[in-house]
């Protein structure tokens, strides 16, 4: 049955993914981000939060840090580069002709917390933040509500594994993520589920 439900979440996924766009007086047309959608480590993991996802690992340990390496930030910027984006600093790839900007945020701390990865870095409605997977789990606690927020965290897990341990301890003290945390237990079967089929097994981070 597992397999099943990983199967419906992948088709669902890539579902609201072909069918979305980056919205803005200033961008005419179906967004270029739209052909990550091919991509194995690199997919819009939601449209309405403008939130992309690079692969990192299929297995964590719950101390390990939580940030985008230099090689998931090389890989996003060379994927993104045939779209029409290039980059401009360390922190950001741009596609000028569309007004629209890729944001990575910045490395702080080895402790920090997935949760403030988006906090400290301001964007633009139209503009789009490259995440690890466990940094967008995070965003989808934040902006949704607890039913919703999973169901879009097992959408990611399939395709993007998250460090859900690490996701835990870093769940703060009030309802939304209590309740979030009442549900680690069956994300992790769904995602361990994942990880031992394909397109998932075997595969290797970026490093």
């Amino acid at each position: 049955m597992i397999g099943r439900l990983i199967k419906m979440l992948r088709a669902s996924a890539t579902d609201v993914a072909g069918a979305s766009s980056v919205s803005g007086p200033s961008v005419a047309g179906p967004s270029p981000l739209r052909e990550l959608g091919k991509d194995p480590y690199l997919h819009v993991a939601d449209w309405d939060l403008n939130l992309i996802s690079v692969f990192d690992e299929l297995r964590y340990d719950r101390a390990d840090g939580d940030f985008l390496s230099t090689a998931m930030r090389a890989y996003g910027a060379r994927k993104l580069k045939p779209l029409g984006f290039r980059q401009v600093s360390g922190a950001v790839i741009e596609n000028r002709e569309r007004d629209v900007r890729v944001l990575m945020p910045k490395f702080h701390a080895l402790g920090a917390s997935p949760f403030d990865a988006a906090r400290y870095t301001e964007k633009r409605p139209q503009d789009f933040y490259l995440l690890t997977p466990t940094q967008t789990a995070c965003q989808f606690v934040d902006h949704y509500d607890t039913e919703e927020a999973v169901e879009r965290i097992k959408a990611l897990i399939i395709r993007h594994p998250a460090n859900l341990l690490r996701l835990f301890d870093f769940l703060e003290d009030k309802p939304a993520h209590h309740r979030v945390k009442e549900a680690i237990g069956h994300l992790k079967y769904v995602q361990r589920q994942a990880i031992e089929t394909e397109p998932l097994k075997g595969r290797r981070g970026l490093g």
